[in-house]
C-alpha cells in the first residue's frame, strides 16, 4: 500500500491546508450557484420537459405514437433501457471492484462514479415501466401473494430484469450512501444555516469520527463492496439475457453476456468522463481530480473497446460457422442492408474511434478525450438500436418486412431521460461531496488507510 499520492493528487505537495482542501471540496455546497449554473440547469430541466410531455401524450394517446410496428415491436424502449442501465456500470466498477484491488486512483473519482450509477438505474427503469403500456399495473411485475392466485412468468428473461435491476439500485444506493456517511457529518459540522445542519445531521446517522466509528464503517462498506462486485457482471448478463435467449436470429447466441459486460463498462467509463470534465472545470477541481485519473479511465476506455470490436468480429465469424442461413442472413443484413448506416455509426465510434487513446498524449488531451467519449456514447447507442431493430425488422417471411422509423415522441423521452440524468446530476453536485472529503484528506495528511480514512 505505499503509494506515491504526489502523482495522484498534486494538491497534496503543501500548496494547501488540510482545512482549504475541504474549504475547495465543499465549495459547490456552500457559496450561492452562479449563473453557469443556473443556465445549465434550465437546459437540462426543458430537456425534461420534453421528455414528460412526450411521456403524457403517450400516457394519454397510448404507445402507438411510438414508431414500433411489426415486426419491429421493441424499439427505443429497450433500446434506451440497455443503454441507461450499461452506464450505470462504471460507477460500481470504480467503487467496488477498484476498491477490494486496492486501486488508490479510484479516490477522486469514486463519489461521483457512484452517483452516476443511481442516476443512470433511475433513467433506465423509466423504460420497463412505459413498455408495458400499463405502468399504473407494473405492480404486478412483483410477485407477491393476492386474492387472486396470480403469479408472474418466471420463466420470462423481463422478469429477471425486474429483480436484476432492483437489486442493482439498492445495493449500489446503500453503497452511495454509507459512502457518504463521513462526508454528512463534515458538513453537519461546517454548515452555520439551521435548516442544512438538520439535514446534514440526519443523514450524518450521529457521526463522530470516532475510531470506533472508522472500524464499523470499515467493515460495512468492504462487505458491501463484496456484494456490489457480482452485480457488474451478473446485471448486464441478465438484460442480454432479454435477447440471448429468445430463438431469434441476431439474438441467440452465447457470447452476449461477457459482450454486453464489456460494452457496459466501456460506455459507463465514456460518460464518467464526458461529465468530470465539465464539473472538475467548473468547480475547480483540477487538483484533485487530475489528467492522471481521466487518462486511466481512457485506458480502460480502450481495453474494453477492444473487447466489444471483439466480439463484434466473433458474432460474424459464429453467424458464418453456424451454417444457418438465417443467422448469416440478419449479419449480412445488418452491414449492408436498410439500417447498414446505422451498423456503421456503432463500428466507427465503438472501434475505431477509441483507438486514438493509444497514444499518451491524445489520452492526455482534454479536446480530444471528450470528441472521443462522445463518440463512443453515440455508438453504444447504436449498438443496442442495431443489436435491437436489424434483427427484428426482417422476419422469416419476406411478406413480414419492415422498417422502423422512430417518431417525434420515441426522440422525446430520449432527449426526456438525458435532461433527467444531468438534472440530477448537477442537483447531486450542489447537495453533497462530488469527491470524498474524509478519504482525500487522509491522503493529504499523509495517512494511508483502507478506505476514507479508516486509520483515524
Amino acid at each position: 500500500m505505499n503509494i506515491d499520492y504526489s502523482k495522484e493528487l498534486p494538491i497534496v505537495q503543501g500548496r494547501l491546508s488540510l482545512g482549504e482542501l475541504e474549504d475547495l471540496i465543499a465549495k459547490p455546497m456552500s457559496e450561492k450557484p452562479t449563473p453557469k449554473y443556473y443556465i445549465a440547469l434550465a437546459i437540462t430541466l426543458t430537456l425534461l420537459m420534453i421528455g414528460a410531455t412526450s411521456l403524457g401524450f403517450t400516457f394519454y394517446y397510448g404507445t402507438g405514437l411510438w414508431g414500433n410496428n411489426q415486426p419491429v415491436g421493441w424499439a427505443f424502449d429497450i433500446v434506451n433501457f440497455v443503454f441507461w442501465v450499461g452506464i450505470g456500470h462504471a460507477g460500481t466498477l470504480i467503487s467496488a471492484i477498484l476498491f477490494l484491488l486496492r486501486q488508490k486512483w479510484r479516490t477522486a473519482i469514486a463519489r461521483f462514479a457512484e452517483a452516476m450509477t443511481i442516476f443512470a438505474v433511475m433513467c433506465a427503469g423509466i423504460f420497463p415501466a412505459i413498455h408495458t403500456g400499463r405502468p399504473w399495473l407494473d405492480g404486478w411485475l412483483l410477485p407477491y401473494p393476492n386474492q387472486h392466485g396470480l403469479w408472474v412468468n418466471f420463466t420470462s428473461p423481463l422478469l429477471w430484469d425486474v429483480f436484476a435491476v432492483s437489486t442493482y439500485f439498492t445495493v449500489s444506493a446503500v453503497f452511495w450512501y454509507i459512502g457518504l456517511i463521513p462526508d454528512f457529518a463534515v458538513m453537519r459540522d461546517r454548515t452555520t444555516g439551521k435548516v442544512k445542519k438538520f439535514i446534514y445531521s440526519l443523514f450524518s446517522l450521529g457521526w463522530r469520527h470516532s475510531h470506533r466509528n472508522w472500524q464499523h464503517y470499515e467493515k460495512s462498506y468492504v462487505i458491501l463492496a463484496g456484494f456490489a462486485t457480482p452485480l457488474v457482471l451478473s446485471v448486464h448478463t441478465i438484460v442480454s439475457f432479454d435477447f440471448a435467449v429468445s430463438i431469434i436470429p441476431g439474438w441467440h447466441t452465447t457470447i452476449f453476456p461477457p459482450y454486453f459486460v464489456a460494452g457496459a463498462i466501456f460506455s459507463g467509463f465514456a460518460m464518467v468522463v464526458t461529465v468530470l470534465v465539465f464539473v472538475r472545470k467548473v468547480f475547480d477541481l483540477e487538483n484533485i481530480i487530475t489528467i492522471d485519473h481521466l487518462e486511466k479511465m481512457n485506458k480502460v476506455i480502450l481495453a474494453t473497446g477492444m473487447m466489444v470490436g471483439y466480439a463484434y468480429a466473433m458474432e460474424f465469424f459464429i453467424a458464418w460457422y453456424s451454417g444457418v442461413q438465417f443467422e448469416t442472413f440478419v449479419f449480412i443484413n445488418r452491414a449492408f442492408g436498410p439500417y447498414a448506416w446505422a451498423y456503421w455509426i456503432m463500428v466507427s465510434c465503438n472501434v475505431i474511434f477509441p483507438q486514438f487513446f493509444w497514444f499518451k498524449k491524445l489520452r492526455r488531451s482534454i479536446p480530444v478525450m471528450m470528441v472521443i467519449v462522445i463518440f463512443v456514447n453515440v455508438g453504444m447507442w447504436f449498438e443496442r438500436f442495431v443489436i435491437t431493430v436489424t434483427s427484428l425488422h426482417r422476419d422469416f417471411l419476406p411478406s413480414s418486412w419492415g422498417y422502423y422509423v422512430p417518431t417525434i415522441y420515441d426522440f422525446g423521452i430520449l432527449i426526456g431521460s438525458f435532461g433527467l440524468f444531468f438534472t440530477l446530476v448537477l442537483l447531486f453536485v450542489k447537495a453533497m461531496p462530488v469527491v470524498a472529503i474524509s478519504e482525500i484528506k487522509a491522503v493529504a495528511d499523509g495517512a494511508q488507510p483502507t478506505h476514507h480514512g479508516g486509520d483515524h
